[in-house]
């Protein structure tokens, strides 16, 4: 019996994020460079000739993976935005965040290292420039949420929210095992959302 197209379209989906997934993976442990088509096809137990069908080649996949990410960005801050009051929207983007490096901190680390790339590579440039030109966009954002919490220099305090998350997102994918991140979540949380307590 045929298949039908709702069934072509499932198979579809879930080949491609075997694909992406299996990418990443190697990605985040070979290196982006050092990770070729074959090396994909190879652990994602496909042909080549299959992983073409979805994508034309290594910088597509890490083009779409980079898709995914400002997308997981995007809905923890439209999520944020729809908070009744600042120190709820920000709390909501510290948990978003920690608990996002807590279940993946070897992904956080691959983008890290995707904006510490030189800046002359043509290609790792232009995926880390449209991260960056994202993370410049949602930080207007974040900045609004710290004017309407009434502080004294909102940019100031939401450059040094910024900063202070990504150290914890730091540490925390470095040394998995021994950092305490629901201590230090507790402790962003009460220093910047003032009269919320931690849960």
């Amino acid at each position: 019996m045929p298949r039908t197209p709702e069934e072509n379209e499932r198979i579809r989906r879930a080949t491609t994020e075997h694909i992406l997934e299996t990418a990443l993976i190697l990605f985040c442990s070979k290196g982006y460079y050092s990770t070729s088509i074959e090396d994909v096809a190879k652990q994602a137990q496909i042909s080549k000739g299959l992983l073409y069908h979805y994508f034309k080649g290594k910088e597509e996949v890490l083009a779409a993976l980079v898709d995914i990410r400002i997308n997981d960005v995007l809905i923890v801050m439209n999520a944020a935005k729809t908070k009744p009051t600042p120190a709820e929207q920000i709390r909501h983007i510290v948990e978003g965040a920690l608990d996002d490096v807590r279940q993946k901190p070897e992904i956080f680390r691959f983008y890290l290292n995707l904006f510490t790339q030189p800046k002359l590579d043509p290609v790792v440039a232009k995926y880390s420039q449209k991260l960056m030109d994202e993370q410049a966009r949602q930080f207007e954002v974040q900045t609004e949420m710290f004017c309407k919490l009434g502080v004294a220099n909102p940019r100031q305090r939401s450059l040094y929210f910024s900063s202070t998350l990504q150290g914890i997102m730091l540490m925390f994918s470095t040394y998995p095992q021994s950092f305490p991140l629901d201590a230090v979540k507790a402790q962003v949380i009460a220093e910047f959302c003032g009269e919320l307590k931690f849960g």
